[in-house]
């Protein structure tokens, strides 16, 4: 940790990085301070348990002293926030948060995950694999890892593994997080077009990898998905002074519902499921070579693990009931996570439930790219929460748009949250998984106290 760092205050502290760099930071032993308009779960409660939690939200200018070594700024704040205007005028150090991670991380070697899908289970899978390996290294992950307290550790170890998600690093810095943090070596584990109010085409958000994978320097490494066209275009360039890796999808096969890998003459059973798991398996691997982690270390360390949170969970199970919780929200991914559910229970029907939550998500220009991405379920539900519409400032969407742009007649759509549960609990049945897709929160539901509902007879 930066020595001449003391006091620092976070604008915007309830964002789901910010709070958690804040918590490591106190812990580390700063004085820690934060601001926001509104803060939720699980973040709230976390800022709470570590005496983190704002007094009052809102926004208030005489925060901001000049006893403040730094400001960290979150995206949730705006230019004119008043802290931050008291901030500049007092001439405080300002970070966003990925400027912030590179300042702490200056000296160690900086691997950055990157890509539209599977960044937080790639990174996550590399955690695990280090940490079985007993190999000292500190990360930025968007997600909670099992067997990790955070989501961020700064420390002394050598190396450091982050998600680099591409979305705008500051409100005075428009540029994406993934490009701040100067990586030795970069992974891209493909592209499918997403964050349309910030990267209005397709072509504008293509450029930013383009622009990571430039951003490799010499004698650095970029690992790419060959699977993906894209990735492999972006990867192709000619760079001698670029050491280039190519991964696919991991050989695997499906015994009985389990997914099985083979080495060193023996099957493993996987806790992991799914095509595009398979591919990030592939993507940890061809990292941790790198890292001259053993084989036999990466396998031991692969067949216990379970996944970040929310990342295609197991949230309950009966006899004849699996429920399923996942984070897929773009097309790319709402598309691989129903196939894999159904794939691996193919004889059982599948009720998938996607909540469109994020600004591209609810974008009528952008909603016709969900075509066909729910085909595989046998019942196929879209939520949308009115409140959520009406905060961004989005009209209203009809069942008819939805259903022409998922290529799906029989899609139902809900727009509450009750209404949403008594369709579920009347889909209930032998030999019927449920599948639960978001980024967002169902309306503040349990949905692992739901699922365990939808498990009984």
């Amino acid at each position: 940790m930066s020595a001449e760092l003391h006091r620092i205050h976070f604008i915007s502290i309830g964002g789901a990085v910010m709070h958690n760099l804040a918590i490591e930071l106190k812990e580390r032993g700063l004085a820690v301070s934060g601001s926001d308009d509104e803060i939720y779960n699980p973040s709230r409660a976390n800022l709470e348990k570590h005496g983190l939690l704002p007094a009052t939200f809102g926004w208030d200018a005489s925060r901001i002293t000049k006893e403040l070594d730094a400001v960290v700024v979150g995206m949730h704040a705006k230019k004119d926030n008043p802290e931050l205007a008291r901030a500049q005028e007092l001439g405080i150090k300002i970070y966003s948060y990925p400027d912030f991670i590179l300042e702490q991380s200056r000296a160690k070697q900086r691997i950055v995950v990157a890509g539209s899908h599977g960044k937080t289970t790639v990174t996550a899978m590399i955690m695990h694999v280090l940490q079985h390996a007993k190999k000292p290294f500190d990360y930025v992950v968007g997600a909670h890892v099992p067997g990790f307290e955070h989501t961020i550790r700064l420390s002394n170890a050598p190396i450091i593994i982050i998600e680099g998600d591409e979305y705008l690093a500051s409100p005075l810095d428009p540029t994406p997080k993934f490009l701040r943090y100067d990586h030795h070596i970069g992974i891209i584990t493909g592209l499918a077009w997403d964050h349309m109010n910030v990267f209005p085409t397709f072509d504008d958000y293509v450029k930013q990898f383009d622009k990571f994978a430039d951003a490799t320097p010499k004698a650095g490494t970029l690992i790419y998905n060959e699977m993906d066209d894209l990735a492999v275009v972006i990867a192709g360039k000619e760079r001698t002074d670029v050491k280039r890796v190519a991964y696919g999808t991991h050989p695997h096969s499906v015994v009985n519902g389990k997914t099985v890998v083979n080495y060193g003459g023996k099957e493993l059973e996987l806790k992991i499921f799914g095509d595009h798991n398979m591919s990030n398996m592939q993507a940890a691997l061809s990292l941790v070579k790198l890292l001259s982690i053993p084989k036999d270390t990466f396998y031991e360390a692969m067949v216990t693990f379970t996944g970040a949170e929310k990342r295609l969970n197991k949230v309950a199970e009966s006899n004849s009931t699996v429920v399923f919780h996942d984070f897929a929200h773009a097309p790319s991914k709402v598309d691989a996570t129903v196939k894999a559910v159904k794939k691996i229970y193919p004889n059982r029907k599948l009720v998938a439930t996607v909540e469109l939550h994020t600004f591209s998500s609810l974008n009528k220009g952008f909603i016709p790219t969900y075509k066909n991405t729910l085909n595989a379920a046998d019942k196929a539900v879209v939520f949308i929460n009115p409140h959520v519409l009406e905060a961004r400032g989005i009209s209203e969407i009809d069942e008819t748009f939805l259903r022409k742009s998922f290529n799906r007649n029989d899609l139902t759509f809900v727009t509450n949250i009750n209404q949403l549960k008594t369709l579920l609990e009347e889909s209930k049945g032998a030999n019927t998984n449920f599948l639960f897709m978001s980024s967002g929160n169902f309306e503040g539901t349990d949905v692992k106290a739901f699922a365990n509902e939808l498990t009984q007879p």
